[in-house]
Order: structure tokens, then C-alpha cells, then sequence
């Protein structure tokens, strides 16, 4: 009875260790103290064992970390260049055509703020799955924006990390490219709306 006692203190002592990594750890850190074995179950207070699906959790939560972070890079980058020239910010989101006059100032000056907030959020794993979806949806319209500057025949650069407005020397190519970016970065987004477990984070999704 005295050996379960101190195997089970040394399980509890090992989850809280695990923990210090974030929530995500201990889920498949500590597997109830139980190990299978020969098809028999013995107490041993032990890691979890070793399984495909503990491997592939560990996989899915260091992607996400990782796409924690990138995603966190792209808004902090984003959002400090536009804060600051905000007179470029502004003229490039008037070259798009799209927001009324008395939306452009708004959209020019708290669309870098924003992106700023998402960014921190990301960073410290706090709402990841709702700050995804957020991005997520931003990448959408930034996507439908510089596709529509293209259907329409406006040449512009994108202004989303700085500059922004009329470019002549805008083509097909670079609005690819442009879409093609995005594309990519809305991938990432939607990997942390399905999968925001990770480490290193202050909240479990």
C-alpha cells in the first residue's frame, strides 16, 4: 500500500512538471498512472506509453506552436508597418475602391492596431482557435480585395506590410503572387481553427 502511495505521489509529480509546458502537455503526458501491458494493467505512476497517436499528438501540437508563431510574425509585421505611415495606410486603402470615403481613415487607422492585437494573443495562446477563425476571415477578404483590384483593372500594390496604393508597374503576376501569399497564410489560420492545441501558450484552444 506504502509503494502505490509514493508511485502515485511520483505521478502527480510528474504531471505538474509536464504542465510547466502548458495545458496541452499533460494531456498526454500522464496516461492515469496505468501502463498495458501483455494485456494486463499494472499501476506504475509512469509516463504515458509509447503509441502512435501519443506521437502524432505531439506532432499536431508543435505544428501548431509553430503556426502559432508565424501567424503572430505576419499580424506584428503587418500591423507595425501601417502604424507607422498611417497617410500611406490610408492612401492605399483608398486605392482599392471599395470603402466609402468616411470608412477609409477608420479602416486606415485601426486595421494596423488590430492586427497588432491578434498578434499578441497569438503569441501568448490565448483564444487561438477564435483569433484563427478572426484571421482567417481577414485573409479572406484581403484575398477578395486584391482580386477584385484585379478583375478590375486597378493597378496597385497591396499596401498589407507597408506602402500601398496606385503602382503602375502592377501585373498579373504580382496580384498572384499577392493571392498566393495569403492563400498561404489563411492555410495556417485554418490548421489553428482545427488544431489550436499547442505549447508554450496560456490557454488550451
Amino acid at each position: 500500500m506504502q509503494t502505490e502511495v509514493v508511485l502515485q505521489e511520483r505521478t502527480r509529480t510528474i504531471a505538474r512538471g509536464f504542465e510547466a509546458f502548458g495545458p496541452a502537455s499533460a494531456d498526454f503526458t500522464i496516461d492515469a498512472g496505468r501502463k498495458h501491458t501483455g494485456g494486463r494493467v499494472m499501476q506504475v505512476g509512469a509516463v504515458a506509453p509509447d503509441r502512435p497517436e501519443w506521437r502524432t499528438k505531439i506532432w499536431s501540437n508543435w505544428t501548431s506552436t509553430i503556426c502559432r508563431f508565424v501567424l503572430a510574425g505576419v499580424w506584428l509585421w503587418s500591423g507595425l508597418a501601417k502604424a507607422a505611415d498611417p497617410l500611406t495606410a490610408e492612401r492605399a486603402v483608398r486605392a482599392y475602391q471599395l470603402a466609402p470615403e468616411v470608412l477609409v481613415k477608420p479602416v486606415a487607422w485601426g486595421l494596423p492596431f488590430t492586427e497588432i492585437g491578434l498578434a499578441a494573443l497569438l503569441v501568448f495562446g490565448i483564444a487561438t482557435r477564435m483569433i484563427a477563425a478572426i484571421s482567417l476571415a481577414l485573409f479572406g477578404l484581403f484575398i477578395t480585395a486584391i482580386g477584385s483590384a484585379w478583375a478590375r483593372g486597378i493597378q496597385i500594390a497591396c499596401g498589407c506590410f507597408g506602402g500601398g496604393g496606385e503602382d503602375p508597374s502592377a501585373s498579373w503576376i504580382s496580384y498572384g503572387l499577392e493571392i498566393a501569399r495569403d492563400v498561404g497564410f489563411a492555410a495556417i489560420a485554418a490548421w489553428l481553427v482545427t488544431r489550436p492545441q499547442s505549447f508554450l501558450s496560456f490557454g488550451r484552444r
